[in-house]
C-alpha cells in the first residue's frame, strides 16, 4: 500500500505562480486584477455622512495582492488607479478621476503589494494567518486613505475617522471573513491534486 501524498505546493508562491510562467501569463494577471477591482467597484453603498461608498474594491484589491503576489498585485492596483485617473469610469459608481475618498485607492495599492509578499511566505494558507493578512491589508488602507480623507475634505482628524473609517470595520470584517475561507481553501484544493 502506497503511503505517498500529493507534494504540497511550497511556501514562496502565490496561486498565480501555479500557471505556466510567460509573460503573457502576467500581463494576464495584471489586466485581470485591475479589471476585477474596477468591477467590484461597482458594487456600491452609499454611506451617508460620508463621501465614501461601501465596495467591493477593498476586498478585490487584497485578493489581487494575495493571489498574484507583491510585484502583480501592485501593478494590477497601479494601473487600475491610473487608467481610473485617466477617465476609465471604473471607480465606486463609474466615477474616475481623483476625488476624497482616492486617498483609500492610494492604499490599495500598497495595500496589495504587503499582503502580496505576505502571501509568498504562506500567509494565505491558514485562517488564522489569512486573517492576519486582511487585517494588516485594511490598516494599510485605511491609513493612507483616512488622512487624506481629512486633508481632501477639510475634516478634523475625528471627523474623517468618524466618515471614512468607522462606517466600514462591520463590512470589513465580512470581507475578512470570506477571505479567510477562499484563500486556504484554494490552497487545500491545489495540495490535494
Amino acid at each position: 500500500m502506497s503511503t505517498a501524498a500529493a507534494t504540497p505546493v511550497r511556501t514562496g508562491q502565490v496561486l498565480a505562480d501555479l500557471l505556466p510562467a510567460s509573460r503573457v501569463r502576467d500581463v494576464a494577471f495584471v489586466l485581470g486584477g485591475a479589471a476585477l477591482t474596477g468591477l467590484a467597484a461597482q458594487i456600491s453603498v452609499p454611506v451617508p455622512g460620508s463621501p465614501v461608498p461601501v465596495t467591493g474594491q477593498t476586498f478585490a484589491a487584497l485578493l489581487v495582492g494575495t493571489s498574484l503576489g507583491a510585484g502583480r498585485g501592485f501593478l494590477a492596483l497601479a494601473l487600475y488607479a491610473l487608467a481610473g485617473i485617466a477617465g476609465v469610469p471604473w471607480f465606486a459608481g463609474a466615477s474616475s478621476g481623483v476625488a476624497p475618498s482616492f486617498g483609500y485607492i492610494l492604499g490599495m495599492i500598497l495595500a496589495s503589494t504587503v499582503v502580496g509578499a505576505l502571501a509568498r511566505r504562506g500567509a494565505d494558507r491558514s485562517v488564522w494567518r489569512m486573517a492576519g493578512t486582511m487585517l494588516v491589508g485594511e490598516a494599510i488602507i485605511y491609513a493612507i486613505g483616512v488622512p487624506y480623507l481629512a486633508l481632501a475634505t477639510g475634516m478634523s482628524a475625528t471627523a474623517a475617522i468618524a466618515a471614512g473609517l468607522t462606517p466600514f470595520l462591520i463590512g470589513d470584517a465580512l470581507k475578512a471573513a470570506l477571505a479567510m475561507g477562499v484563500l486556504p481553501s484554494a490552497w487545500k484544493f491545489v495540495n490535494k491534486r
